[in-house]
């Protein structure tokens, strides 16, 4: 079994391997926008989006472990943390360890062989990688997989069922959703960006914690690992500063020290200028923390009847437009930019926050190249861009 996500989502995937009891593992692979990959020889830094993998281990159609592609054993080290398990494996351990597809598999059975961690911690850890594993790939829109039927992963510590932990990750994700644009990805990195504010308005054993979790360098991801909690729990905690703008969420790459150093170049010689009408000014915002790194000029425009005569003079290479504005719909607006030859052939993206076929089907009448559905990812968003940039 074999194909594309665009045909079969993950969800389906799992019921069907469910269904049929199968033994083996799925391997699939995307495009993650946010291990990114610092390239250019002009000293430009440029940005481009890498590809990630997961495999996850099946015995009679139920889950034994999750793992990501690239396995650096530092997920396990993030746990081990929680429960202050100082003892490791030694390089020479490691390399001794049986040649396999889950290292971080045989790691582990390694540390429990040895008793430096208990099945309980054992069994702990592997539920939390298979938990947030199985966040990742039910998030994913876009990728392909494989499954493979084969001898099971051995030996096996745990089984866990699909069903209650699709029903269970999913009612996550939908609530996961209303975090964003202030959330948007386990990996971004907390920093504390007004300290004054806090101290003022919380205990300070509250603002302490806070301190020490957001240094800039501890992911959410990492955070919930450290803390031995879900994602969803962790970014409810912190929600509420990051809306009062007291905590800032950001992607590591911006935390690179040269950044700034060639700033002028991407001004200057932009990959293309994208428009964004909408008069939520935070999705503007977003889109334009999206793009920018990647070499991009974004310019948001709140005000649609404003939009419209500064389109002209900005001359985008590509328009995103909002349905549904208070002061002028976007589809209007589409069609009265479709009405002049300057943008008859620009490519306009419809934002939209319903994914229903009449909506498609409007968008489409009054022009629209495409359309992009709200709560939209990182890695959506720079798709749909560079597939109509370099198209242009």
């Amino acid at each position: 079994m074999q194909g594309n996500l665009n045909e079969i989502d993950i969800c389906s995937i799992l019921q069907l391997i469910e269904l049929g009891q199968r033994t083996g593992q799925l391997w699939v692979e995307a495009y993650s926008s946010h291990h990114n990959n610092k390239l250019g020889g002009d000293g430009a830094n440029i940005y481009r989006s890498k590809q990630q993998s997961w495999f996850v281990f099946f015995l009679n159609g139920q889950i034994i472990y999750c793992q990501e592609g690239e396995s650096s054993l530092s997920r396990i080290s993030d746990y081990l943390r929680h429960y202050r398990v100082e003892m490791r494996l030694t390089d020479k351990q490691i390399a001794t360890l049986p040649p396999t597809d889950a290292p971080e598999y045989a790691y582990l059975w390694a540390l429990l062989e040895r008793n430096i961690i208990n099945p309980k911690i054992a069994g702990s850890i592997i539920y939390g990688l298979v938990h947030e594993t199985l966040f990742d790939l039910l998030s994913l829109r876009q990728g392909n997989f494989i499954f493979h039927q084969s001898g099971a992963l051995a030996p096996q510590l745990n089984t866990y069922e699909i069903a209650p932990l699709v029903t269970k990750i999913t009612k996550q994700l939908q609530q996961w959703k209303q975090l964003y644009p202030h959330i948007q990805s386990p990996e971004q990195l907390p920093v504390l960006s007004d300290k004054v504010q806090l101290q003022s308005s919380l205990p300070e054993a509250t603002v302490n914690k806070l301190q020490h979790w957001a240094d800039g360098k501890t992911s959410l991801r990492q955070l919930a690992r450290h803390l031995n909690r879900d994602i969803l729990t962790v970014a409810k905690a912190i929600y509420p500063y990051v809306q009062q703008s007291w905590l800032q969420l950001v992607y590591s790459e911006t935390n690179h020290p040269d950044t700034h150093t060639h700033s002028w170049e991407l001004k200057e010689k932009p990959m293309g200028r994208i428009v964004c009408i909408d008069d939520a000014i935070a999705i503007g915002e977003t889109i334009n923390s999206i793009l920018q790194p990647q070499g991009y000029e974004a310019i948001a425009l709140t005000n649609p009847l404003e939009a419209l005569s500064l389109v002209f003079q900005l001359k985008p290479d590509l328009i995103l437009c909002d349905i549904a504005m208070s002061e002028l719909e976007g589809y209007e607006v589409c069609a009265m930019l479709r009405h002049s030859t300057a943008f008859r052939l620009t490519p306009i993206i419809m934002l939209t926050g319903k994914d229903g076929f009449m909506d498609r089907v409007k968008a489409r009448m009054v022009g629209a190249t495409d359309y992009l559905t709200k709560p939209f990812t990182e890695t959506e968003l720079l798709m749909l861009v560079e597939k109509y940039i370099n198209n242009q």
